[in-house]
């Protein structure tokens, strides 16, 4: 008996080359040859809407930090999403991960604020990718990416 195919919506706002490098580093870690069962679909967050996450059967959110937050483009997805997808995605699995040229601090408390009103279940520590840019950023994403589909595919979220 085949086990049915799970689906990743990535919301990833990626506007340079080093976000471009993580959100495809995520894209690899969750098409992992190991992986059977999971697939991944990438959508911009500006054009991403509440029907890409309650057809997902998890979540990963990237964004850089743009003054101290996250980018106006993410936060745009939320804002039109959230209470399309409140009291409808309970539980539903999630991860992250922040390009922070500096802290990553208020980013990460700004996700995690909508994503626990959302009461959606984090399945890892947020990624936040600090300081200068460095390549080992991208093997903690695709990391990241391979564990949640392992997570999806095992049951175990």
């Amino acid at each position: 008996m085949s086990q049915p195919v799970r689906q990743v919506a990535v919301i990833a706002h990626a506007p340079s080359k080093n976000t471009r490098r993580l959100r495809d580093a995520v894209l690899r870690g969750i098409a992992n040859p190991d992986i059977d069962n999971v697939t991944a679909r990438w959508i911009a967050p500006l054009e991403a809407g509440p029907e890409d996450v309650l057809t997902a059967d998890a979540v990963i959110l990237g964004t850089p930090e743009n003054l101290g937050t996250m980018s106006g483009a993410l936060k745009d997805f939320f804002d039109r999403s959230y209470y399309h997808c409140l009291e409808h995605t309970d539980a539903l699995p999630f991860a992250f991960y922040v390009r922070a040229g500096q802290d990553g601090t208020g980013t990460r408390r700004a996700v995690e604020s909508i994503t626990g009103g959302l009461r959606w279940k984090s399945v890892q520590e947020p990624l936040i990718c600090r300081g200068p840019f460095d390549p080992a950023f991208e093997i903690q994403c695709e990391e990241l990416g391979l564990m949640m589909a392992a997570g999806l595919e095992s049951g175990l979220f």
